[in-house]
């Protein structure tokens, strides 16, 4: 069980602290609430308490004699603030402790994750891109805001991602090794593609050639490397999860489109990542009319390859760039994994490739995933562990490489 607290500043956002925290208690973590004087304007001190279990710590002088003020930033495991307003994230910049969660923020020796939620203007304004950037080059980790309807009537940038996504990140960050990559924002300065999902080709208007793939590991990827600072394009085929809020999302449908998507974008790419799972064929020919049944008899469907977008983009790199593929195997075991692995890599002549067994259901839609990363030298990791700790391994080898290209 890992100890979080909670912290939640005074934005109509504060309602969904009550999501998140009651995400996290489900996943069995304990949590500690340390709501500002004016988040309890939107969210009351009970409704905290309920959805926690355990007392919400309000001020500094509420049980004065266990020093709440810096017992509670020594002992967590992760301190979350949702939502994290301009103004609270100006105070932490700033280094002020005028209330119990500043103070809580200055005595953390953990990892720190800030969900700002703001007007777009605020979220855009100098002086708050300038404190979340000195936030960043401290370690806190900040994840950028969500697009979207705000208070009111206008959209735009500075919506609290949502719940799940917060969720999400912030356990990941319990894990030690996650949390330092990604407070060190390692990826700063990068730009990288990241293609997920399967592909769809029609049969007709109605039915469609496909796979299983969820997307899961191919979005993680793109969410592992926005939190490291990278800036981020999610070619996005059909996906059963939703995208990260912090990357920009390029929708595809069949092989094609992914084909055409992925050329474009990795011009200007330092990395790309072809996580999808294309359509290998495609029907020769499309109806125009949904296909009926005709008695007894079957249908004959005659499929054509689809392109190797793969080896269609290690054949079109630029210098400097590195290029990760995927295999989905089902063999038996690990050494007949890295053979076939190896073999696929130096065929199709990327950098890096991510091979995982997918047979009996082991990952399509799963949360975890067991995976080999392979260069050209052979295996150089083997993962075991969530798809999100799996994603930051992955962009670790991906730096290795580029340390050592």
């Amino acid at each position: 069980m890992s100890r979080i607290v909670l912290g939640v500043s005074g934005g109509i956002a504060a309602y969904k602290a009550c999501e998140v925290l009651r995400r996290l208690r489900e996943a069995g973590h304990d949590i500690t609430v340390v709501p500002t004087e004016n988040a309890l304007r939107f969210v009351g001190e009970t409704t905290f308490a309920a959805l926690s279990g355990r007392p919400v710590a309000t001020d500094v002088f509420t049980g004065a004699s266990g020093i709440p003020h810096v017992r509670l930033g020594r002992e967590a495991d992760l301190v979350l603030v949702v939502p994290a307003t301009a103004d609270l994230i100006a105070r932490q910049a700033a280094g002020r402790a005028d209330d119990l969660l500043t103070n809580v923020l200055l005595t953390a020796t953990c990892p720190v994750l800030l969900c700002p939620a703001m007007h777009t203007e605020m979220w855009q304004h100098p002086a708050t891109r300038s404190n979340v950037e000195t936030l960043r080059g401290r370690g806190v980790v900040v994840l950028d805001p969500a697009s979207g309807r705000l208070a009111g009537a206008d959209s735009g940038v500075g919506r609290l991602p949502e719940p799940a996504e917060i969720t999400e990140t912030a356990q990941t960050l319990l894990d030690a090794d996650v949390a330092g990559r990604a407070s060190g924002h390692d990826l700063a300065g990068l730009a990288v593609v990241v293609s997920a999902g399967g592909t769809r080709e029609a049969v007709d208007p109605v039915r469609f050639v496909g796979n299983s793939s969820s997307g899961r590991m191919g979005a993680e990827i793109a969410r592992a490397a926005a939190l490291r600072g990278a800036r981020v394009t999610l070619v996005a085929a059909h996906l059963a999860v939703p995208p990260p809020s912090s990357v920009e999302v390029r929708r595809v449908s069949t092989t094609a489109d992914l084909a055409v998507a992925m050329t474009e974008l990795a011009t200007d790419a330092d990395v790309v990542v072809m996580a999808a799972a294309p359509a290998d064929f495609t029907p020769r020919t499309t109806a125009t009319a949904k296909l009926k049944k005709s008695g007894d008899a079957g249908m004959t469907l005659e499929l054509v390859q689809t392109p190797d977008v793969l080896m269609s983009l290690t054949r079109s790199r630029h210098a400097g760039q590195t290029i990760v593929g995927f295999a989905a195997e089902t063999l038996p075991d690990e050494q007949s994994l890295a053979r076939a692995g190896h073999a696929k890599l130096m065929r199709k002549g990327a950098d890096l490739l991510v091979v995982n067994d997918v047979s009996d259901h082991k990952v399509f839609g799963m949360p975890d995933n067991r995976v080999l990363i392979l260069d050209a030298a052979g295996v150089v990791d083997r993962v075991a562990a969530s798809k999100a700790v799996v994603a930051h391994r992955i962009l670790d080898a991906v730096l290795t490489h580029r340390a050592t290209a």
